[in-house]
C-alpha cells in the first residue's frame, strides 16, 4: 500500500495502535524519529509486536483482563478518546463482552488477533495492514511463549 498524507498516521508510522513515543526503544523501529508524539516502525509487523507487548503487560501486570479495563487504560477518556465508542468496537467485532474475562494471549491467539486488529481499525477508521501483519507481530512478541 502508498502511504500518501492521507493515510492515517498509525499506518503511515508503521504503529497501527498509535503507540505513545516514549523513551522505550522498541525493536523495529525507524532509526530517525520524525513524529514527536507516536512512535514509528519499520513496518506495521514490528508496531503489532509493540502492541502486543504492551498488551501482555497490561494483562500480568496491571490485571487489566478485559476489553473495557485495557481500553480504558489505552484510550482514557481524558485523552480526549471516545472511550466508551472504542470499547463498543472493539467488543462488537472481537464478539466478547466489555467485562468479559479474558484469556492470557498465549491460551486464545485467534481472539487476540481479532482484538488488536479491531483497535487497531478503531485506531486509524480503517484496516491497518493485513491479518499477515497482526500474525507477524503477534509471532514476534511471544516468540518463547507461544504453546
Amino acid at each position: 500500500m502508498e502511504k500518501t498524507n492521507e493515510t492515517p498516521r498509525g499506518i503511515r508510522n508503521g504503529n497501527p495502535l498509535n503507540i505513545r513515543r516514549t523513551l522505550t526503544k522498541w525493536k523495529g523501529m525507524r532509526e530517525t524519529q520524525t513524529d514527536k508524539s507516536f512512535a514509528q516502525f519499520d513496518s506495521l509487523a514490528y508496531g503489532y509486536r509493540a502492541a502486543f507487548i504492551l498488551l501482555k503487560q497490561y494483562y500480568r501486570k496491571y490485571r487489566l483482563k478485559t476489553i473495557q479495563g485495557i481500553i480504558s487504560r489505552w484510550a482514557p477518556p481524558s485523552d480526549g478518546n471516545a472511550t466508551s465508542k472504542y470499547i463498543t468496537f472493539v467488543c462488537h467485532k472481537a464478539g466478547v463482552e466489555p467485562t468479559e474475562q479474558l484469556p492470557y494471549l498465549t491460551d486464545d491467539p485467534l481472539l487476540w488477533f481479532c482484538i488488536v486488529s479491531a483497535m487497531a481499525h478503531q485506531e486509524n477508521g480503517q484496516t491497518a495492514g493485513t491479518m499477515n501483519d497482526v500474525i507477524l507481530g503477534y509471532v514476534m512478541a511471544f516468540e518463547n511463549e507461544v504453546k
